[in-house]
């Protein structure tokens, strides 16, 4: 594949209705088209990265499940990729709408409940911390709350274990999930971003581990 086929159009959508999908688009735009199932989802991305298609098209509904908002994002936020447009497009009608470029609540690192009880602390790149023995990063922390990325799959209601460890020890929390998405960042694989809250927290350990890596 070469880099910067504007001529080509990618299609993503579940393998039942790809077809369909695909001879909706080849109706509306010219060039190849390259099509891929929801179970291609990266070498899909790898094929938008690489030949910058002129146009990415998502079937609706996987568009609303969390690996097609993912793929969406991760395109949108891609700076090489600001000519390509994103669109919604459905198998069985004429529904097609451009998805707006915009930055999510978790792309810019917001808590996702948009309100906070207790004060927040961004904590440095790369603060370890293990979710239910998976390796992750935590990305802030509060007396109340934390958000985490891993690769462990989480969803809302869910309670998990998180294993804080530094020079002074380990600290270990239980938190239950208010929200979770799943991305897929440049340079990386697939992971889960979580923000969760905090049940019968000891606060001053909590406040002890924010000053250690705060400070």
């Amino acid at each position: 594949m070469s880099s910067g086929d504007a001529a080509c159009t990618v299609v993503i959508a579940t393998a039942d209705v790809l077809p369909a999908v695909e001879q909706r688009v080849a109706g509306s735009v010219g060039g190849e088209i390259a099509a891929f199932n929801e179970t291609q989802a990266i070498q899909a991305l790898e094929a938008v990265v690489k030949r910058k298609p002129a146009v990415v098209a998502f079937e609706r509904m996987f568009a609303m499940t969390p690996r097609g908002a993912a793929l969406i994002n991760r395109i949108k936020a891609d700076p090489k990729l600001k000519k390509t447009e994103v669109r919604v497009v459905a198998h069985d009608s004429d529904y097609s709408r451009v998805s707006p470029r915009k930055v999510s609540d978790a792309q810019k690192g917001l808590d996702q409940k948009g309100t906070r009880r207790a004060p927040r602390f961004r904590m440095p790149d790369k603060t370890a911390v293990a979710v239910e023995q998976t390796a992750g990063m935590l990305i802030d922390l509060s007396t109340i709350g934390a958000q985490f990325v891993s690769q462990l799959a989480v969803k809302p209601a869910q309670e998990v274990k998180l294993t804080l460890t530094d020079a002074a020890g380990n600290l270990k929390l239980m938190a239950r999930v208010v929200w979770a998405s799943f991305e897929i960042p440049p340079n990386s694989g697939p992971r889960y971003r979580a923000g969760a809250e905090l049940v019968d927290a000891d606060a001053p350990a909590i406040d002890a581990f924010i000053q250690r890596h705060t400070s």
